[in-house]
């Protein structure tokens, strides 16, 4: 199945389950009602940051949207945008977590919304340099080292470089 028909299915069935409308979807999401129609209906492909608001918003994990059951090395790349998010393992619901390779383009900014409440977010360097911000200040993150922060905070991801950057993501979801 192509990821952007995925993604279109997995909302519209995630938000009907719900018994929600676009309304109500827009307002538990920040996300307009328009564009999540235009996803809806395979119009237009999110970016990462609004892929995240709708996951959140749905208290659902980001990789249930990018990741089909037949195809676990999908890619999340929308429109050639500035940030690929890859799964490296499928989201595993004993566990509670999920585990992305991501690449950030020279320049790049991604901010991320908040997750749900006592989400913890572990993210590891392999090359390049990442500016992440937490708790409103910019620190960098050089390769072969890692943080681990609140992931139910405002934070951001940002290469400075003009070189892309490489690093993984483990998010780790409360029971």
């Amino acid at each position: 199945m192509d990821i952007t028909l995925h993604l279109a299915t997995t909302l519209k069935t995630l938000r009907q389950a719900r018994g929600w409308s676009l309304s109500k979807l827009a307002d538990e999401t920040g996300v307009s009602k328009a564009m999540l129609g235009q996803i809806e209906r395979n119009e237009s492909s999110p970016t990462v940051s609004t892929l995240w608001k709708i996951a959140t918003g749905l208290n659902v994990p980001f990789s249930a949207f990018i990741t089909p059951e037949a195809d676990r090395q999908a890619v999340f790349d929308p429109q050639q945008q500035a940030m690929v998010v890859k799964p490296l393992f499928p989201w595993d619901e004993t566990l509670g977590f999920d585990y992305f390779s991501i690449t950030l383009a020279p320049g790049a900014l991604s901010e991320s919304t908040p997750h749900e409440a006592g989400v913890i977010e572990h993210v590891v360097v392999i090359s390049g340099e990442l500016e992440m911000k937490l708790g409103g200040k910019w620190q960098m993150i050089s390769a072969d080292s890692g943080i681990r922060f609140a992931g139910d905070k405002p934070h951001a991801y940002r290469n400075s470089s003009d070189r892309t950057v490489h690093f993984h993501s483990l998010i780790h979801y409360p029971r």
